[in-house]
């Protein structure tokens, strides 16, 4: 990355994992997919819609074929979307769960949510510093010692991507073992020991850089701080006060709950030979990125994660939500990254890659609108990169930008084009 302004537009593209590695998913399967079975195969294309009563039969249709119009032009096997707003909801599916097959999607299908994580690991931050056992202003070498910059880098540091620690997922070496053998399970030691001997990027505060690393430290201080695995403080925390209970931390194994989709990924192989990812390890990503979810239960976080509502006290919230006004490096109005959230020209989310799989949510305050876009591939289209267009467009990002539009042309506020 050679400027802040392309740094953060990989940020917001939710490139979470690695170098092209957007995250780390799981491990039992890797076996070979024809390129030709990336498409969706039978190209099912249906579109289940609910109290839709926001929504005129003309938009449904509109919002039904910017889906459609992502799963042809990134060859994803599938697509699931959602909309929800104060006046109705509209569910969207596409294509199929599996490469090869006819079976198409579900609004059941559990899917890896990538970075999407890194909102859930600062929330329970933010709750451990509203129960006084956390304190913004407390270094990284308190907790995990010998850190770059560990002896002056903040939680808030951490939180918000300017502590300059470097990113695991940037170095070649850690990229190299991983693609090695997707299905091997790293311990959150192992990831950010492999950047201790790595010079600190800038002094913290000054600038802001996307870290993995700044997310696993967060869980591996939270891990320290109550004494309990990240699965049970996401459980008592998170899923179950909200009721989201087909959200699961997998930790080291590779399955996925039933139903599920399988993702198609070209990382971990040096030809770009389209691969199953489904079932890679997805210990590589930790608190960076390894929750699995649904797209129901993604729009009650995202509700939860735009209000605050059922996970943090009002101040807390209003602290959250004031970070993305952050001007640190390329922070602009428009896009920045605050505490675990990123602002997208007035839309509070995040999105998530791993490999297989990408994901975005996004929740609108102004209207009160949750948009969730899930994709069974995270294989990206090639661009031509510009100041504006850093990087290839992601296939979920283009899936929100599609349903934006379409919003937007219906009366709803839609965001700038995204910069991925």
């Amino acid at each position: 990355m050679n400027s802040a302004k392309t740094q953060l537009s990989v940020a917001i593209a939710g490139v979470s994992l690695a170098i092209t590695l957007a995250g780390c998913s799981g491990g039992s399967s890797s076996s070979s997919t024809p390129a030709s079975a990336a498409s969706g195969s039978a190209g099912v294309s249906a579109s289940a819609s609910a109290a839709s009563t926001a929504f005129t039969p003309d938009v449904q249709a509109q919002l039904q074929k910017a889906l459609d119009d992502v799963r042809v032009k990134f060859k994803a096997p599938g697509v699931l979307a959602g909309v929800w707003t104060n006046n109705g909801e509209w569910i969207g599916i596409s294509g199929v769960a599996k490469a090869g097959t006819t079976q198409p999607p579900t609004p059941d299908d559990h899917t890896r949510i990538g970075s999407i994580t890194k909102t859930m690991t600062a929330t329970v931050i933010l709750q451990l510093i509203e129960a006084g056992k956390l304190s913004f202003d407390d270094v990284v070498d308190k907790y995990v010692p010998g850190m770059p910059n560990g002896s002056t880098a903040t939680i808030k540091n951490l939180l918000e991507m300017q502590s300059g620690i470097p990113s695991y997922t940037a170095d070649p070496a850690n990229v190299n073992v991983w693609a090695a053998d997707p299905t091997k399970a790293f311990t959150p030691q192992q990831l950010v020991d492999s950047v201790k001997t790595t010079p600190a990027m800038f002094a913290p505060g000054t600038n802001m850089f996307y870290s993995n690393t700044n997310y696993v430290l967060l869980g591996m201080i939270i891990e320290k701080v109550t004494g309990r695995p990240i699965v049970e403080n996401f459980s008592e925390r998170l899923f179950k006060p909200l009721g989201m209970n087909q959200s699961s931390v997998p930790g080291t194994s590779t399955d996925l709950p039933s139903p599920y989709w399988s993702g198609i990924s070209t990382q971990a192989d040096p030809n770009g030979t389209i691969k199953n990812a489904t079932n890679w390890n997805p210990s590589f990503a930790f608190t960076a990125g390894e929750v699995i979810s649904t797209l129901g239960d993604l729009h009650t976080w995202g509700v939860a994660l735009g209000t605050g509502k059922g996970i943090l006290k009002p101040e807390t919230q209003q602290l959250r939500v004031d970070s993305v006004k952050s001007t640190v490096g390329m922070n602009t109005p428009d896009y920045s990254y605050g505490m675990g959230v990123v602002n997208l020209n007035g839309w509070l989310g995040h999105t998530g890659e791993i490999p297989g799989y990408n994901t975005i949510l996004n929740y609108q305050p102004a209207t009160g609108t949750t948009v969730v876009v899930m994709v069974n591939s995270d294989i990206t289209v090639p661009a031509n990169p510009t100041p504006e267009v850093p990087r290839p467009a992601a296939p979920a990002v283009a899936g929100f930008e599609g349903i934006a539009k379409v919003l937007s042309a219906a009366g709803s506020p839609s965001p700038s084009p995204s910069a991925s």
